[in-house]
C-alpha cells in the first residue's frame, strides 16, 4: 500500500475515517486534508479509476492487521501425518483394532499414511499387501478420502489418507460450540 506523499497520481477519490465519501479531490488537497486531521492517506484501491485513498492511522491499521493474523494463525491447526503398519498376513481382529485406530486419527484432523511391510518372502505376494490396503480403504471410506493410491517403495507398499471434508466441518462445528461454552 502507498502512503501519504508516494501516491503519485493527480487525483484520488477521497473516503473520510468514518467511511463517508469526499468526492474526487487532487492528491495534493487530500494529503493536505489528512494532514490537519493527523492522520494518514492510504491509496487503498489503486486499480480503481481514480484510485481510492482513505484517510485512516496507517499505524494503526498495520498493528490491528498484524493482530488479526496472527489470531488466525493461532486457530490454524496443522494436520499431522501418522502412520499404522501391517504385515500382509494380519489377522481380522488386529486389522480391525489398527483401523479403530485410524479412523481416531482421521477424525482428529490428521492423516494417515498406512503402509504393508513386506518381509522375505513376502516380497513375493506383494498382491496380498495391495488387496489389504484396498479392503482397508473400504473400512475407512465414510471417513476418508484417498490422498495417495497404494503404490511400492522398496519393502514397503505404502498409501496416504486424509480426513473427508465433511468430517472436518462437523469437527469444526464441534469445537466453536465448546469454545462459545466455555
Amino acid at each position: 500500500m502507498r502512503v501519504n506523499e508516494r501516491i503519485r497520481i493527480r487525483e484520488v477519490r477521497l473516503i473520510d475515517e468514518d467511511g463517508s465519501q469526499l468526492g474526487v479531490v487532487p492528491t495534493q488537497e487530500a494529503l493536505q486534508a489528512a494532514r490537519d486531521k493527523g492522520l494518514d492517506l492510504v491509496e487503498v484501491a489503486p486499480n480503481a479509476n481514480p484510485p481510492v485513498a482513505r484517510l485512516m492511522d496507517y499505524g494503526k491499521y498495520r498493528y490491528e492487521e498484524s493482530r488479526k493474523e496472527r489470531e488466525a494463525r493461532k486457530k490454524q491447526k496443522q494436520a499431522q501425518v501418522k502412520e499404522i503398519r501391517f504385515t500382509p498376513n494380519i489377522d481380522t481382529h488386529d486389522l480391525e483394532t489398527k483401523v479403530r485406530h485410524a479412523r481416531k486419527f482421521l477424525s482428529a484432523g490428521d492423516k494417515v499414511k498406512v503402509a504393508v511391510r513386506f518381509r522375505g518372502r513376502q516380497n513375493l505376494h506383494r498382491d496380498l499387501g495391495r488387496d489389504l490396503l484396498l479392503h482397508v480403504i473400504e473400512l475407512l471410506e465414510d471417513i476418508a478420502q484417498v490422498d495417495q493410491m497404494p503404490r511400492s517403495e522398496g519393502r514397503d507398499m505404502s498409501m496416504l489418507l486424509s480426513p473427508n471434508a465433511e468430517v472436518m466441518q462437523s469437527d469444526d462445528t464441534e469445537n466453536g460450540a465448546e469454545e462459545e461454552s466455555a
